[in-house]
C-alpha cells in the first residue's frame, strides 16, 4: 500500500515527462537499495513533521535522523513505529547536532520560522538567516560531502548564505547545494491542469528564476500537454503560482503557512536526489542552484541530478515574449536577495 502510494507520487512529480520504459526505471525497484542516511534539520516543525513522515515512507532511506532544538524525541518515537525500511533516531539541541549529521548522504533543511499573514520572505530573513548559518556551519564540519536541500525561506537568500559559509570552511561544492523550488512546480502543474482541464498526473511545467513572488517564473509556454489557453489565462496562472504561498497563509488565517504541500514537495525533491545518488539515469528537477544560465550567480532552472549531485544545469529553452518580460522583471529583485544573503554571511 505505502509503496504504491509513493510510486503514484513519483509518477506525478517528474519535471520532464518520461517514456513508459523510462518511468519503470525511475520507480522503486525490488532490488536492495544502497544504504542512505537522510537528516532532517527542523524535524519537529510544521514542515518537518509531515516531511519526516514522508521520508520514513521512502524505501531508498535506510537511516533517518530527525533533528530540532526541541520536540524531536516525540516525533522520532512516533515516526519510528511505521513499518518501513529506515531506522529512525531523534536528536535534540546543539550538543546532538553532530550525531545527527555524521554519515549523512542528504541533509534537508526546513528549519526556521514560518510565514504569517502580513509577513514577507524578507521579514523571515532576520531570523532564518542566522539559523541557516549555524546549521550549515555544522554541516560543513560533520558531513561536508552531503547533498544539502534548502527549504528554509527566503531560499533566494539562504542558499547564497549556505554557499558562503561552506566556502569559508573550505568545503563548498556547487553541485551539492540545492534550493528546493519544487513547490512552485507542484503548484504550476496543479493550476495549469485545472485551467486546461487535463489529468494533472501527466502535466509538466518548468519553473525558473527564484522562490519568492515575482522571482517565480513558470514557463507555461513549455507546459505539456499543450493547451490552447488565452494570454489572460497564462497571466492569471502565473500570478497565482507566484502568490501560492500567500494564498495558503491567508487561508490559514494566522495559524500556519504552506507546511503540508511544502513537505510533499520537499520529499519529492529529496527522493530525486537519492535516485541520482543511486545512479538512476535522467533524473531532472527544477532547483535554485549556482548557475550560469543568466548573469546572476544563482538561478532556478531544470537540473540533471546524479551521483555527485547536480550533474548538469540545463538552459531555459525557448520562452514566450511574456516569459521573457517576466525574466527581465525578476532579475533586480533576485539579484538583491542573493546579495543580501552573501553580505549577511560575510559580515556575521
Amino acid at each position: 500500500m505505502k509503496a504504491a502510494i509513493l510510486r503514484s507520487l513519483l509518477r506525478r512529480s517528474s519535471t520532464v515527462a518520461p517514456s513508459s520504459s523510462h518511468l519503470l526505471r525511475r520507480e522503486f525497484s525490488s532490488e536492495p537499495a544502497p544504504e542512505r542516511k537522510v537528516a532532517i534539520l527542523g524535524a519537529a516543525g510544521g514542515i518537518g513533521q509531515p516531511l519526516s513522515l514522508l521520508m520514513k515512507l521512502n524505501p531508498l532511506v535506510s537511516k533517518l535522523a530527525l533533528y530540532d532544538i526541541a520536540g524531536t524525541p516525540g516525533v522520532a518515537a512516533d515516526v519510528s513505529h511505521i513499518n518501513t525500511r529506515s531506522e529512525v533516531t531523534g536528536y535534540m539541541g546543539d550538543d546532538q547536532l553532530k550525531q545527527a549529521l555524521e554519515g549523512s548522504d542528504v541533509v534537508i533543511i526546513p528549519a526556521g520560522v514560518p510565514r504569517k499573514p502580513g509577513m514577507t520572505r524578507d521579514d523571515l530573513f532576520n531570523i532564518n538567516a542566522g539559523i541557516v548559518k549555524s546549521l550549515c556551519t555544522a554541516i560543513g564540519k560533520y558531513c561536508p560531502n552531503a547533498l544539502i536541500t534548502m527549504i528554509s525561506n527566503p531560499v533566494n537568500s539562504t542558499v547564497p548564505i549556505a554557499a558562503e559559509i561552506l566556502k569559508g570552511l573550505g568545503v563548498y561544492d556547487e553541485k551539492k547545494l540545492l534550493g528546493v523550488t519544487t513547490l512552485d512546480v507542484v503548484r504550476a502543474k496543479t493550476f495549469y491542469a485545472g485551467k486546461a482541464k487535463v489529468n494533472v498526473a501527466g502535466v509538466n511545467v518548468p519553473v525558473v528564476g527564484g522562490h519568492a513572488g515575482i522571482t517565480i517564473l513558470p514557463l507555461f509556454s513549455q507546459a505539456t500537454p499543450k493547451a490552447n489557453l488565452s494570454d489572460e489565462d497564462i497571466k492569471a496562472l502565473t500570478k497565482r503560482t507566484q502568490d501560492g504561498g500567500t494564498e495558503v497563509v491567508e487561508a490559514k488565517a494566522g495559524k500556519g503557512s504552506a507546511t503540508l504541500s511544502m513537505a510533499y514537495a520537499g520529499a519529492i525533491f529529496a527522493d530525486a536526489c537519492l535516485k541520482g545518488l543511486n545512479g538512476v539515469p535522467d533524473v531532472v528537477e527544477c532547483s535554485f542552484v549556482q548557475s550560469t544560465v543568466t548573469e546572476l550567480p544563482f538561478f532556478a532552472s531544470k537540473v540533471r541530478l546524479g551521483k555527485n549531485g547536480v550533474e548538469e544545469v540545463l538552459g531555459l529553452g525557448p520562452i514566450s515574449d511574456f516569459e521573457q518580460q517576466g525574466l527581465e522583471a525578476l532579475k533586480p529583485e533576485l539579484k538583491s536577495s542573493i546579495e543580501k544573503g552573501i553580505k549577511f554571511a560575510q559580515q556575521s
